[in-house]
């Protein structure tokens, strides 16, 4: 089935001319229609402009150009801004703006020739970690749709679960292309931080902050990588580095890989069922040639809350500026400028977004900044010096990406910190601003379970490489929800 194939078998299909990027294109926009409104994957889709560009696509297959990705359709976070199509970062208020720029990893996917065809649900302005966030809505899990897709990148997630499209963007700031990628079953990179430009990419937490890409497989989220990253001048924290192919390792044999397991990763908290997946998981990478030591991570469970005082000290700070002056909702009736402020925000912000600003703006007060933020960023330079000495050790880290598979929906969203702590095994990974890969691993009750890949900074394509092996091995990967399939 069509819908189902890898990045490198559509594009062996159109290259040989076996399918066009427009029956491609409608095939995944005829699927959207149908399940969207099941899913509430997507805030917008925009068929005529995606089989505009697959029209191109095809004359430049016809003209004999080849590209890895040219034609192949492909979702982004509705948190990049799109020219010309709306940009709405999951609320109320964005809802309606229309950004005049692209984002640069939008810019750099369509010059690979990659075809749009919308814009995935999210939680609003990144923050959640199960889509319930969202004013457009939550998005469903396809697996079992009483439960979440995990966030922010649950609409991403979902859709690729789903084959509403083969792939899609993400952001993570604590896990939020992980953690969605674990509980809907499929593959999400989190690369070094810098590598993928921020530009255009709207601001949650702008040094923790990181898009990557989501897919089926390692192997597709390699080429997509490959297109994404880059550096960019617009980007001041934006990497200048030499460009890799991050699909050079991926038959490299895995004999004498050292795998880390940070004994903190498999304390209590724990769900049964993802730690028998994983065990199992860190067992056939033992059949396949490598070897696993424990390492220890000892500040890592003070990654929780040095995260909840750094990351909506920053968001406090970036959202300042939705004020109803100059773009996004305002509100009607207001007596002057501070009252129009006033409503502006308090009508335009859901609750998520407004408790992690009070939070920011509290730690951030005269008074409290040296108590909480100061002391959170120098919890930060513990835990980055923790992996650097772990990575002495072994080659990469490894371990659940989280503590359970999908919960329900309303399970944790009348309990912040038990919501915060679903995002247990990714925020350190941020705070260190390395690299970390989620792959599936099996199910527990049903449900899909990720594996999580740490590795040093930019070791990417050597991480790419140890899931794909893993993957060539299982078919965790190619498992698909039955109704969707």
């Amino acid at each position: 089935m069509i819908h189902t194939a890898s990045l490198k078998t559509l594009a062996a299909q159109l290259a040989q001319k076996k399918i066009s990027s427009v029956e491609l294109a409608t095939l995944f926009l005829d699927r959207i229609e149908r399940y969207n409104p099941t899913l509430n994957a997507f805030i917008t889709v925009d068929r005529d402009k995606a089989l505009a560009a697959a029209r191109q696509a095809d004359a430049q297959l016809g003209a004999g150009e080849t590209a890895p990705l040219l034609g192949i359709p492909l979702a982004h976070k509705d948190i990049f801004c799109t020219r010309g199509l709306r940009t709405t970062c999951g609320s109320k208020m964005l809802a309606n703006f229309v950004a005049p720029y692209d984002a640069h990893v939008v810019e750099r996917l369509r010059e690979a020739g990659m075809v749009m065809l919308g814009k995935c649900n999210m939680d609003e302005f990144a923050m959640g970690s199960s889509n319930e966030t969202s004013y457009f809505g939550p998005v469903k899990n396809p697996w079992d749709l009483t439960r979440v897709p995990g966030g922010s990148s649950g609409g991403s997630a979902a859709a690729i679960a789903a084959r509403l499209v083969p792939a899609a963007t993400g952001t993570d700031t604590g896990g939020s292309i992980r953690q969605p990628a674990a509980l809907c079953g499929l593959t999400g990179l989190k690369p070094t931080y810098g590598v993928v430009s921020r530009y255009g990419m709207i601001a949650f937490a702008s040094s923790l902050d990181q898009g990557g890409p989501m897919a089926a497989s390692a192997e597709d989220c390699a080429l997509l990588l490959n297109a994404m990253a880059g550096f960019d001048a617009r980007d001041s924290t934006s990497l200048e580095r030499a460009p890799e192919d991050y699909t050079r390792e991926l038959e490299r044999p895995l004999d004498g890989l050292k795998i880390g397991l940070p004994k903190e990763f498999f304390g209590a908290g724990m769900d049964d069922g993802v730690r028998a997946a994983v065990e199992e998981a860190l067992a056939e990478y033992r059949r396949l040639g490598a070897e696993t030591i424990e390492v220890s991570l000892p500040n890592s469970g003070l990654s929780v809350p040095a995260y909840y005082v750094l990351a909506p000290a920053e968001a406090s700070s970036n959202l300042a500026r939705y004020d109803g002056v100059r773009y996004g909702h305002r509100a009607a009736e207001y007596r002057d400028l501070i009252d129009m402020y006033e409503k502006t925000r308090a009508e335009g912000f859901g609750a998520e977004v407004k408790r992690r600003i009070l939070i920011g703006t509290y730690v951030l007060s005269h008074g409290y900044y040296d108590a909480y933020y100061l002391k959170a960023q120098q919890v930060r330079r513990l835990i980055a010096a923790d992996f650097a000495e772990a990575f002495k050790q072994c080659d990469v880290l490894m371990g659940p990406t989280t503590p359970s598979a999908a919960f329900r929906f309303g399970e944790k969203s009348a309990d912040p910190v038990a919501m915060y702590l679903s995002d247990i095994y990714t925020i350190a990974v941020n705070l260190a601003g390395l690299p970390g890969l989620s792959i599936p691993c099996g199910f527990a009750g049903g449900l899909p379970v990720g594996l999580q890949i740490i590795g040093p900074w930019f070791a990417e394509a050597r991480m790419l490489n140890v899931a794909h092996r893993y993957q060539q091995a299982t078919d965790w990967h190619r498992r698909l929800p039955e109704e969707f399939a």
